[in-house]
């Protein structure tokens, strides 16, 4: 198959999060014209925005995808439906979360979708998982997640499990 490379974040904190990511990471294995081609390992994250809420699971994976990014978007809004996302506020509690982080080199803004991740490069729970897995990964128009990722230094974050 020949695709893009695209990075996915993955996070919850509601309904045994742990289980929710490991399934959503099976799940974006099966979806169209897409294969998972890594997976970080599982980090503890304090909640951002809203702070009276459980903390959360993160991970991100590594997918070539031929779907479009709006097509992949889709996808994973469809996957978070599934597993009972509702969206009641800004950083609400969430079973499951998935954001197009990266799509190749892309630079893109539309309603909705905004590549790359408008806030990745200001998140630790996202730049770790993503550097295991992308030690060299290059956020357009940011830099390196590794310049980016020591701007997050004092962001706790807990590495829980070993990728899947």
């Amino acid at each position: 198959m020949a695709g893009q490379v695209a990075y996915i974040g993955l996070g919850s904190n509601l309904a045994e999060p742990k289980v929710q990511v490991l399934q959503a990471l099976q799940a974006l294995d099966g979806l169209p014209y897409s294969r998972v081609m890594a997976c970080s390992s599982l980090y503890r994250s304090a909640p951002v925005g809203y702070l009276e809420q459980p903390d959360f699971i993160n991970a991100v994976a590594q997918i070539e995808t031929g779907l479009a990014p709006r097509e992949l978007l889709d996808a994973l809004l469809e996957l978070e439906r599934k597993c009972g996302r509702t969206r009641e506020f800004l950083n609400a509690p969430r079973t499951l979360d998935l954001d197009v982080l990266l799509y190749g080199g892309l630079q893109h803004h539309e309603h909705g979708l905004t590549v790359p991740h408008p806030q990745m490069h200001l998140r630790a729970f996202v730049l770790q998982p993503l550097l295991e897995i992308a030690p060299d990964c290059v956020i357009p128009g940011i830099g390196t997640a590794t310049d980016a990722m020591r701007q997050c230094a004092g962001q706790q974050l807990e590495r829980i499990a070993d990728a899947v």
